[in-house]
């Protein structure tokens, strides 16, 4: 938790404590904001590894969102939730909460400067795509992500670099076989990269990506450096067997990781259920957590759809529930209040 003292920390208190700098986040600070709960709101200061906004501002063109027929750009995007967010009375502070106790209440987050004592707390942190690490694959003058490198086909396969060009998926789990599925919408060609000889995913995800005519599997195989072409685009893949260490030439305009996610949930350090993948369990149909007043949006509870608009839809859902439980044990009274 830094240098600072639990005694030196600001203190302060709220309905609701939104954790998270996403659709899901600022759509549930937008709600209960309007609702008059007063929202806090920590978005994060790199908060694993990436900038408030979340996985959005690793994008370029948002084509998917309502409300933008021309697309638009992912930090552009985000800062417009913040906007929002702030119009309605949200206060957000560009800080990361290190830990929370929720066996207390009103619950207790803390950053490295403040101690928030809440009665409510919606977690909206998200989760991050796994990347693999190879020359060419990082962002910057010398890499290729969001310049044909991607990881998420359902966001980013429709986009013009890849229509009618050969398209490369990484992976061996059912996400890689719908997303080269999904692919081979798009791309002339879809090739799945997997290290083995075998794919975890299951039988019937198998089937379908391997009865597909337009996907080829290359086997016992990993990417060892992605290159690129006069405009900076990538063109091709280095390839090398891992059975017999031969190297190759692979050309693709596209190449999207499909080897997983990983759930912002850590500094939970346990006081909630998880699934054997790290996400929050959320009873069905509901934000609802294992914790009562606790509550979870976006793609910190969902390991399907991961969509910025399922993530806001999550938000909404979160803030109504907040607000009916605050309700149901008597906190709000027109105004937010902080004893339970």
């Amino acid at each position: 938790m830094g240098t600072t003292g639990e005694a030196e920390l600001e203190r302060m208190t709220t309905a609701t404590c939104i954790v998270g700098s996403g659709p899901a986040a600022h759509t549930a600070a937008i709600y209960t904001a309007r609702a008059e709960l007063k929202p806090i709101l920590f978005e994060g200061w790199m908060a694993n590894g990436i900038a408030p906004g979340g996985q959005l501002t690793t994008t370029t063109d948002v084509e998917n969102f309502p409300g933008f027929p021309q697309g638009i750009m992912g930090m552009d995007l985000t800062e417009k939730f913040r906007e929002q967010s702030l119009r309605f009375g949200t206060r957000v502070f560009t800080e990361t909460v290190v830990r929370m106790d929720l066996s207390v209440r009103p619950f207790r987050l803390y950053t490295d400067t403040k101690q928030v004592d809440a009665d409510t707390v919606i977690i909206a942190t998200g989760a991050v795509a796994k990347r693999l690490d190879f020359p060419g694959a990082g962002e910057g003058e010398d890499g290729f992500w969001n310049k044909g490198i991607s990881a998420c086909a359902v966001c980013d396969g429709a986009a013009p670099i890849f229509r009618n060009r050969p398209l490369a998926v990484i992976g061996g789990g059912d996400s890689a076989m719908e997303e080269a599925n999904f692919l081979t919408k798009y791309g002339s060609k879809v090739y799945i990269i997997h290290r083995r000889d075998a794919f975890r995913a299951s039988k019937i995800m198998q089937k379908r990506a391997l009865d597909n005519p337009k996907i080829e599997v290359i086997w016992n195989t990993e990417v060892l450096k992605a290159l690129g072409n006069e405009r900076g685009l990538l063109s091709g893949l280095n390839l090398r067997n891992t059975v017999n260490n031969e190297e190759s030439l692979l050309e693709v305009s596209g190449l999207f990781f499909a080897i997983g996610h990983e759930p912002a949930t850590k500094f939970l350090e346990g006081q909630l259920e998880l699934d054997s993948d790290g996400y929050i369990v959320t009873k069905p149909g509901t934000t609802q957590t294992s914790i009562s007043g606790v509550f979870a949006a976006g793609d910190v509870q969902d390991k399907k759809w991961r969509q910025a608009i399922t993530a806001a839809g999550t938000g909404c859902m979160a803030a109504l529930e907040a607000e009916h439980f605050l309700q149901e044990v008597g906190v709000q009274e027109g105004k937010y209040s902080s004893s339970l």
